[in-house]
């Protein structure tokens, strides 16, 4: 375990409001996770943390493709669905990979991700070495046209020592904190996504209710979606499951932070599977029903686009949820400088609410929208009659 880890625990300012609903288990999962250092294809330490955690968890069925991407099967009780869910996050976050040391105190590394390049110059750093922080400033940046923008590729950061090649670096913020209904950390996106399956798992494998459910945690998302796309090509998900892209999405004015999680009907770049859709939304109408405490939204989120884009693209159906976030990629927009990210928890426990509800498939999914066939079938039937008789129009 990292030793930034806090042997699970949050630094509390204040407590945890009690409608927030999260358990102290699932509180434990998230603050383990988010206090990991990770990148894109430099997510090798949340893929440790997680392999770990399916190895204490019997019925969590581990395995990994070529590309480096994580599949977990929890299956219980009754025989196989024909239809599950799979459930996706991605382990990276935009951030540092260390090239070499070039002076004295001063290191080169890349950048992957997406922050506008005013935010890095004179901004802190750090980087994991031997599992401690080796703190730094950026000195310069390199630059690349990319897309019609002025993308940062690599930086130059004068550093308190060395910093071997391939080290993670990240901004320098503490780890995860707690105040009131949020918790801020470095890196919510979308580590905290990959914290819900994680708890879901965790409830999935101690309930002795039949459930049947893939979770692919995927890797390098911030740079393209790389290991989503490969995990479509190599097959890694079953043909036979839908798909529900987990994502953290920057909170918008019609879609706010603790009002509950977030049934995305599309983002920037497409429209996702509609009856996938639909099915998620009929699940979470009948948790409102049953549990008074599970509270959620239907929106589109088109201010980025995300894995659901790809996988319906590439040959799945698939549908979107997701989580408002504060500071974006660590941007403060408004105070025009970085920060840490931060998310509701309660939005976060209604999300694993939804996902072992989703587990459990307490009706098939079959690629239909059976509401809205039914809907449409009754009107039908309530003005045939009136439509045929008023075609002439009066007499």
């Amino acid at each position: 375990m990292w030793s930034g880890h806090l042997n699970g625990n949050a630094i509390e300012e204040g407590t945890i409001m009690a409608d927030s609903h999260v358990s102290e288990i699932q509180r434990k999962i998230l603050t383990q996770l988010l206090a990991i250092p990770t990148a894109p294809f430099a997510e090798h330490q949340v893929v440790a943390h997680i392999l770990r955690f399916c190895e204490r968890h019997k019925q969590a069925n581990l395995t990994r493709d070529s590309a480096g991407n994580i599949l977990v099967r929890v299956r219980n009780g009754r025989r196989a669905v024909k239809r599950p869910v799979c459930i996706t996050a991605h382990l990276d976050h935009p951030g540092f990979v260390s090239e070499k040391m070039i002076a004295r105190n001063r290191v080169r590394a890349f950048w992957r991700g997406g922050v506008p390049k005013e935010y890095f110059v004179g901004s802190r750093v750090q980087f994991d070495v031997d599992r401690k922080w080796v703190k730094g400033t950026i000195k310069s940046i390199r630059t690349k046209i990319s897309g019609g923008v002025d993308r940062v590729q690599s930086v130059v950061a004068e550093v308190t020592g060395d910093v071997p090649p391939r080290s993670i670096g990240m901004w320098d913020f503490p780890n995860p904190v707690i105040r009131g209904r949020r918790i801020h950390a470095r890196a919510c996106d979308d580590l905290a996504g990959a914290g819900a399956m994680l708890s879901a798992i965790e409830e999935l494998c101690r309930s002795k209710k039949s459930c049947d459910a893939y979770f692919l945690f995927t890797r390098a998302e911030e740079v393209g979606f790389i290991g989503a796309i490969a995990a479509c090509r190599l097959k890694t998900i079953p043909k036979k499951c839908f798909v529900v892209a987990m994502e953290t999405s920057s909170e918008l004015a019609n879609a706010k932070m603790g009002d509950g999680p977030i049934l995305r009907v599309g983002d920037r770049a497409s429209a996702f599977t509609h009856e996938a859709t639909a099915y998620c939304h009929r699940i979470a109408r009948d948790l409102q029903q049953s549990d008074k405490r599970f509270t959620f939204q239907r929106k589109l989120m088109d201010g980025g686009t995300c894995e659901s884009s790809a996988f319906c693209r590439l040959g799945y159906e698939a549908t979107g949820l997701c989580v408002a976030l504060g500071n974006y990629h660590n941007v403060n927009a408004t105070k025009k400088k970085l920060g840490p990210e931060y998310i509701d928890l309660g939005d976060f426990a209604s999300v694993v609410k939804w996902f072992v509800e989703l587990a459990r498939a307490p009706y098939p999914y079959d690629g239909s929208d059976p509401i809205l066939d039914a809907t449409l079938m009754k009107l039908e039937r309530s003005y045939r009659s009136l439509l045929r008789t008023s075609v002439k129009g009066p007499r």
